[in-house]
């Protein structure tokens, strides 16, 4: 009995520390405040924050009296950065085979701890919202909800639960093992013919999916499939979308070929995530339909790491180099025909916290500093359906605020050193020697 009142007080401690409350009234302050509604960097930059919410921006908002104050110094306030295409559940370790084995050997409940840290490594990056595309066991399901009860820290996560494959697809994961060693040959969300996938659909809403993917190609990371060929007919893939829009999900499709893509784009998709095989038809065809972007573009490079140090079955290798010499004439291409372009990572297949590298991606391949910052505030606040209270640091809205060292439009690369983080008023990281102190 002493030793469960005992445990039951370090639970309780525990959850009560993780939950922070914030200060009724905040002010931060800082040199400059990105206003991602217009693209542009405004002087200097205040934003008023009560009970979770930003109530006042600017110079004049009104202060009350005893409120306190964080100055963060020559900063750049930005709303809490957004990624569209993360995997919270996996990280790459030294060999791919033992991940492979330890995925087996290790029970879901240690899986799912192992996922703490990397979510806390997202949010510390300045990450404060992330769509999780895919994972086994609903393990992203309940990292959501315990992020969202303050039991962990972590970023607000839109899951995905199990990805939606045909047989031998690129996310079917018994494609790496013989014929009848597992007890179930195909993952969960593995299914063929327009009903069959219709359930699943139902299925993955059924037990909390806020989004559903869909594996429309072969993929680079998978032990089989050509990224080129399409995985999907056109008629699964109109099911697909048409039950999800029906459950009000959005559907992501994983999509690298041009035909898979093409199909997955007239079925009416919200997203093509990757797309790096795409013809131009293909992206011509996303900007009439309005059919966002997700590029991914610095997972390649996370990617191209883990090969050059022989972590990565040569397969992989060889689908990885023949992907990549087509990737970045495909998102230039997207930028110059004007193709709605929401920020992705794919952080997972590369370890987490590194998200922010995706910001020089974009700027090299031809977005200014501003619509580079813009695709992971108001750009992704609208994919993801969370625009009323997210993306934009205006009042009424969620007080989420990052900042980072200087300008950021006249150095994209100071993303990657974010050095304050609030989500919904908490303050998770501040590392300004001054800290907060009493306004006067």
């Amino acid at each position: 009995m002493r030793r469960a009142l005992l445990f039951g007080s370090l639970l309780w401690s525990l959850s009560s520390a993780s939950a922070a409350e914030p200060a009724r009234v905040q002010v931060l302050k800082a040199a400059r405040l990105f206003d991602a509604k217009a693209g542009k960097v405004v002087t200097p930059g205040v934003v008023v924050v009560s009970e979770g919410r930003v109530v006042g921006v600017g110079p004049k908002a009104p202060v009350p009296e005893g409120a306190s104050v964080v100055d963060l110094g020559d900063a750049t306030l930005l709303p809490g950065f957004m990624d569209a295409h993360t995997h919270l559940t996996v990280e790459p370790g030294p060999d791919w085979r033992k991940d492979l084995i330890d995925s087996f050997q290790r029970t879901i409940p240690e899986q799912t701890l192992d996922t703490l840290p990397w979510a806390r490594a997202t949010l510390m990056a300045g990450f404060t919202t992330v769509r999780n595309l895919g994972a086994e066991d609903f393990i992203d399901v309940g990292l959501r909800n315990a992020i969202a009860r303050g039991i962990v820290v972590g970023p607000r996560i839109l899951a995905a639960t199990s990805s939606l494959s045909s047989t031998g697809g690129h996310c079917d994961y018994g494609n790496s093992f013989r014929k009848g060693l597992l007890a179930h040959d195909a993952s969960p969300g593995v299914a063929d013919g327009p009903d069959a996938l219709r359930a699943r659909v139902r299925e993955n809403v059924k037990y909390g999916a806020d989004v559903i993917k869909v594996c429309a190609t072969g993929g680079v990371m998978s032990l089989n499939a050509d990224p080129d060929a399409p995985q999907f007919t056109q008629a699964e893939l109109d099911a697909v979308v048409d039950e999800a829009h029906a459950h009000r999900r959005k559907v992501a499709a994983h999509a690298h070929g041009a035909e898979g893509a093409k199909r997955a784009i007239r079925a009416g998709v919200d997203s093509i995530e990757h797309g790096t095989l795409m013809d131009d038809e293909g992206v011509a065809l996303m900007k009439q339909k309005g059919t966002w972007y997700v590029p991914t573009a610095f997972a390649f490079f996370g990617v191209k790491e883990l090969a050059d140090q022989g972590k990565l079955p040569p397969d992989t290798v060889a689908k990885l180099r023949a992907v990549d010499r087509r990737r970045e004439h495909v998102l230039r291409k997207a930028i110059s025909l004007g193709v709605r372009i929401a920020f992705g990572t794919d952080a997972g297949v590369f370890a987490h916290g590194r998200n922010a590298a995706e910001f020089t991606q974009l700027v090299e391949a031809g977005l200014t500093p501003g619509e580079a910052l813009r695709t992971a505030t108001v750009n992704t606040a609208e994919l993801l359906g969370v625009a009323d209270r997210l993306g934009t640091l205006e009042p009424g809205k969620l007080a989420d605020v990052v900042a980072v060292p200087g300008d950021p439009m006249k150095d994209i690369r100071v993303t990657q050193k974010v050095f304050f983080v609030m989500k919904e008023g908490v303050i998770h990281r501040n590392d300004t020697a001054t800290g907060a102190s009493a306004a006067p």
